[in-house]
């Protein structure tokens, strides 16, 4: 009998037929499942150990990872022998940055891994949320055939430099949205308010292309769109580097969206407010797990910039905790049996080849032997509180140059330092990466060996 939550079923006995491999497979757990050579459209996903019939609804492969893992332990670990293929070591892990794909959530859980979602997902998903609007979708729709006519239509490209010329105007094209890029949609929008009066004049004067021309009514709503958008748009972009720490703004930047970017002002149209509001929600919600915003709090606070400045008062004692705690964990990790003073007094009274003069500081030099030393939870809590009472650094300033520089005040909090602050905001930089790689394997170039890969793609993000 199948154990309880099983989705899987045995498959009928008889003479078994060949199975064959899923099409265009790209998880590494599929090579432990196929499909009968007669099911064309591969709907029924076979176990090539036990062949039970495992439920995989549109290819997911949260059930299969289960199935292995219940039935197939061997296997599973086998599974996970892959992770340690790309040289990445499970106990040194501190989070992962992913996007909203439920197979990747299902295996971060399994593996009681800490995952941090993806900011520009995130955010993508509640621009989307709050354009699920009947007159946004018409004003956009109008916006989108607009474009398109221009787009097609060489004879209409060159009106319309011609009435910029005219009209004095910026010579800029028009833009077109890409459906999985909301800044895209946002520039288009850009654009069209930019050259209205251009587009007015080109279209007005054609009397089949009239329709295309967007109402006032399209216009105003056009406008609240661009008003509530644009100030969001340098934001992903900056939370999408690679070159600076990046999982520190997080809070800091969901407290200036509640602040003042996405706060309601009456001055504003309706729409802009409401489209600010669902915005500000959806985050708020997707971001209130205590998990989460225990890990932002301490990206936070071990940045110089920002420290508990925006960690909420009920929060900030269990924070400074969690920190002693690690530190006294760092600390205990670096204590044990040592041959350090036995090395040092050695080296001491080894002899010199050549007799320096002394000089009448070495006269008052300490040894670390004589060096007065505190209780280790006493010099902890000194570091900690040191740390947070010294001036905050400037915004503008890079965090990992200024815990290179204190790293010798602050010994265990740069230890952390470097922990949490290399965590990214964003999953963008690895998919800067998968977008080289697709570049580089191409039909052309499909026998290249991993090796060769690897080399050529670090060679184009790095030279």
């Amino acid at each position: 009998m199948s154990g309880a939550g099983d989705t899987s079923a045995l498959a009928p006995t008889g003479d078994e037929e060949p199975l064959v491999p899923r099409e265009a497979a790209k998880s590494t757990v599929w090579s432990f499942f196929g499909f009968r050579a007669s099911d064309i459209d591969q709907k029924d996903v076979i176990c090539k150990e036990c062949h039970r019939v495992v439920s995989a609804p549109k290819g997911n492969t949260t059930n299969l990872f289960n199935h292995l893992k219940t039935h197939h332990k061997q296997k599973y670990d086998e599974l996970r022998e892959a992770l340690a293929s790309w040289s990445l070591r499970e106990e040194k892990q501190v989070c992962i940055t992913t996007d909203n794909g439920s197979n990747v959530i299902k295996a971060a859980s399994l593996n009681k891994w800490m995952r941090l979602q993806c900011f520009g997902h995130r955010l993508h998903l509640a621009i989307e949320n709050a354009m699920k609007d009947p007159r946004i979708d018409r004003a956009v729709g109008i916006c989108k055939k607009l474009v398109s006519s221009f787009s097609y239509s060489w004879r209409r490209k060159k009106e319309l430099a011609r009435a910029q010329k005219e009209l004095k105007l910026p010579e800029h094209g028009l833009k077109t949205e890409c459906p999985t890029r909301w800044g895209s949609r946002q520039a288009m929008i850009e654009r069209v308010l930019e050259q209205h009066k251009a587009i007015s004049q080109v279209l007005s004067s054609d009397r089949k292309s009239r329709h295309l021309l967007p109402s006032w009514q399209d216009t105003e709503i056009l406008e609240a769109i661009y008003k509530s958008l644009h100030p969001l748009t340098e934001f992903t972009d900056a939370l999408s580097s690679e070159k600076y720490v990046s999982v520190s703004f997080v809070k800091p930047v969901l407290h200036l969206f509640t602040s003042s970017i996405l706060k309601v002002n009456d001055d504003d149209p309706e729409l802009t407010n409401t489209i600010k509001t669902k915005i500000l929600t959806y985050l708020e919600e997707k971001y209130k797990d205590p998990e989460t915003q225990d890990l932002l709090n301490l990206a936070s606070a071990l940045d110089p910039r920002f420290k508990l400045r925006y960690t909420s008062e009920d929060r900030v004692a269990p924070i400074q905790a969690r920190l002693m705690s690690e530190m006294a964990a760092s600390l205990s990790m670096e204590q044990g049996p040592s041959d350090g003073g036995t090395a040092d007094r050695a080296e001491d009274d080894a002899p010199s080849t050549s007799k320096k003069k002394k000089t009448l500081g070495s006269f008052f030099k300490i040894t670390e032997r004589a060096r007065p030393t505190h209780p280790p939870q006493q010099a902890l809590a000194t570091e900690l509180q040191s740390y947070l009472q010294c001036a905050d650094l400037d915004s503008e300033e890079n965090p990992l140059d200024w815990w290179r520089e204190h790293q010798r005040v602050y010994p265990r909090l740069s230890k952390l330092a470097k922990k949490y602050l290399g965590i990214p905001a964003t999953s963008a930089p690895s998919e800067r990466v998968f977008s080289t790689g697709g570049n580089i394997v191409t039909c052309l170039r499909s026998s290249l060996k991993p090796e060769s890969v690897d080399r050529l793609v670090f060679l184009a993000k790095n030279l």
